[in-house]
């Protein structure tokens, strides 16, 4: 469903662009649009496919990867380790010998190198950034950084005590800027990339979930503008935008959601307790739990494409039809629009 959305967006791109060029060559050689248009949308498919196509070695590049405990970030550093890429997984758990961490190095090639993580921790920063000059081999270069790593906390602006916007935004954004520019100057070097996991709420609203949404839409204003000063070096900044994958990638398992809903309610006013009733509050976090697809493929599909392609798109999105129209109404469309159908 992801592809097919992506896909009918690309189709109508190039119908419209080979438009605007067939009226233009039209209006200048005076041929008639029946000989122009079905040219122009033949040119235009054709680049496009080159650009798709074409992709950079693999062979001499490290990549790090944040997040990899579980989710994507788990299923990416064996499929880029699969690739041909050096991977580097950062894992939360790494020390405690987490599953996760444990599953990567077995399953994992020579190339795989799993390091303890913590965003929050600038020692731990630290000590990746030495570990990852100092396994790097002679002739490899540091090629891409993939900032994967994230929390969720669900709820309302009332229900969440201003100490919860904090902990996401230390991890999800604070966490995230302060990986990136201790890696930009490797980066720099070889005309890298460097990869940010946003999410289709980084860009179209949704209730009870403020604070995980406002760190989406910091991550997607930051993306941009480091996309704009890196240009010079021809270091590339993709955004990656998933659609819900609570299920398969469990961000939010049910002992996390009841845990976040007791805490809230115990934090909680009188005043706006009676004003949102425990009814509507329970079923806020209940709605959250198995929420989404199983299916994350789309999601590593494009975070792959995002590493190899040889001109990366500044945005994927791996969300299927829903979000995909839910983000242009966010987008595109007047406000009242989006209020009517998502409010």
């Amino acid at each position: 469903m992801a592809r097919l959305s992506t896909t009918i967006l690309d189709v109508l791109f190039l119908v419209g662009v080979s438009y605007v060029m067939a009226t233009i060559v039209s209006c200048l050689s005076g041929l008639d649009m029946c000989m122009t248009l079905p040219a122009a949308f033949v040119m235009c498919a054709v680049v496009w496919v080159i650009t798709e196509i074409l992709q950079v070695p693999t062979s001499g590049k490290a990549v790090l990867v944040t997040g990899c405990d579980s989710g994507f970030g788990h299923a990416l550093a064996l499929r880029l380790d699969q690739l041909g890429f050096r991977v580097f997984a950062g894992c939360l758990f790494a020390k405690a010998g987490g599953e996760g961490a444990l599953r990567l190095k077995r399953e994992g090639s020579a190339r795989l190198h799993v390091l303890q993580l913590d965003l929050t921790s600038n020692e731990q920063l630290d000590d990746v950034l030495e570990e990852v000059k100092n396994k790097l081999p002679v002739g490899e270069v540091f090629w891409g950084l993939v900032n994967n790593a994230g929390i969720a906390l669900v709820g309302s602006t009332e229900w969440n005590p201003v100490e919860h916007f904090k902990k996401v935004a230390d991890v999800n954004l604070f966490g995230l800027v302060a990986v990136t520019k201790r890696f930009l100057p490797l980066i720099r070097r070889c005309k890298g990339r460097v990869v940010n996991v946003t999410s289709v709420l980084g860009r179209s609203p949704i209730s009870y979930n403020s604070a995980y949404v406002s760190s989406k839409y910091a991550i997607e204003g930051f993306s941009d503008c480091l996309r704009l000063e890196m240009k010079q070096f021809g270091v590339k900044v993709c955004i990656i935008e998933p659609g819900s994958h609570v299920i398969a990638t469990k961000v939010l398992t049910k002992e996390m959601l009841e845990s976040q809903r007791d805490n809230c309610w115990s934090t909680m006013s009188e005043e706006v307790r009676a004003a949102y009733g425990e009814t509507a509050f329970k079923e806020a976090y209940a709605a959250m739990v198995d929420h989404g697809e199983a299916d994350i493929q789309p999601v590593i599909e494009v975070m792959v494409k995002s590493l190899t392609q040889r001109f990366p798109r500044a945005r994927y999105c791996s969300a299927n039809g829903y979000y995909v129209l839910r983000v242009f109404i966010s987008q595109h469309l007047p406000d009242w629009v989006f209020n009517v159908f998502y409010c």
